[in-house]
């Protein structure tokens, strides 16, 4: 009896667990963003529903090639609440990403969301890192109509190992991802960290960064 009252225990807690496994559900059918609204809450004000109509629900535009003329040699372009505004509260977005030839997305995290990659054009090299202490590289080269996960919060990255540009679109379980780019994170706080915190390699890496 014991034994079966423990099993329900740990299937209760593991359906717990599974629920906040991304944005929390909304409590009605759309909460449509309202940037007017001086409200602070975990997300956006809802406006008035009766207010709806399909321009919040819509997005043109990614059919649209990002200027990849940068340092890094890649561009995100973000689908999330604030291009439609219907996304508030339903705890999901979507990117696309240009690469140049050898461009990449370099290493960053999103604390709020998993993310699912799917290769429209191109051959990406992807990859994310395990957890302390194994810190596994998990990678893979990927061809036109593949699809990888990167864990949520894991470090993760993107680089074009084809012969032209690359394409790729991303969902994100969450409205409001977050990135975190490590390099940035780390060189490039404000204000800095302190050298004595960093880990001696780093310091040979830093003047690389500027």
């Amino acid at each position: 009896m014991e034994t079966h009252i423990l099993l329900l225990g740990l299937v209760a807690l593991c359906c717990c667990s599974l629920s906040f496994s991304s944005d929390p559900s909304p409590l009605q059918d759309f909460c449509i963003a309202d940037t007017n609204s001086t409200v602070k809450v975990n997300g956006l004000a809802c406006k008035d529903p009766m207010l709806a109509q399909a321009a919040d629900f819509s997005f043109s535009g990614l059919h649209l090639a990002g200027n990849t003329s940068n340092a890094v040699g890649s561009r995100v372009t973000p689908v999330n609440a604030a291009q439609i505004p219907g996304l508030n509260t339903l705890g999901i977005s979507i990117v696309r990403i240009d690469y140049a030839l050898c461009g990449n997305n370099p290493p960053h995290i999103h604390p709020r969301a998993t993310e699912v990659l799917t290769v429209l054009e191109g051959t990406l090299q992807v990859g994310f890192v395990t957890s302390n202490p194994e810190n596994r590289l998990i990678s893979k080269v990927l061809q036109k109509g593949d699809v990888f996960v990167f864990p949520v919060g894991h470090v993760h990255f993107q680089r074009n190992v084809g012969v032209g540009n690359a394409v790729a679109i991303s969902t994100l379980s969450s409205q409001n991802p977050g990135v975190i780019t490590i390099a940035n994170a780390v060189f490039k706080s404000n204000p800095p960290i302190p050298e004595t915190f960093l880990p001696r390699p780093s310091k040979l890496i830093k003047p690389l960064l500027t």
